[in-house]
């Protein structure tokens, strides 16, 4: 299978996010700014992970909502 470059360079920004988010709390105090950062860049990753998934969480939402519509008409025309 082939490298997703875009995966592997995520991956390493949310290694150097976590690590500035441990700097910023024990060193400087600093919670909620360095709270946010780190949200923010490991999300990346996922937002990538989702990408790539072939179906994203939207998707899979309006699937899941389409399947009690059409259990109820089955049962009904049986």
């Amino acid at each position: 299978m082939k490298e997703n470059i875009i995966q592997l360079k995520s991956f390493e920004l949310a290694k150097e996010i976590v690590f500035l988010h441990q700097i910023q709390t024990r060193e400087k105090h600093e919670y909620m700014l360095s709270r946010q950062l780190l949200r923010s860049g490991t999300s990346v990753g996922a937002n990538i992970s989702e990408g790539t998934a072939g179906q994203s969480m939207k998707e899979e939402s309006v699937t899941a909502c389409q399947l009690p519509i059409k259990n109820p008409v089955k049962q009904n025309s049986g």
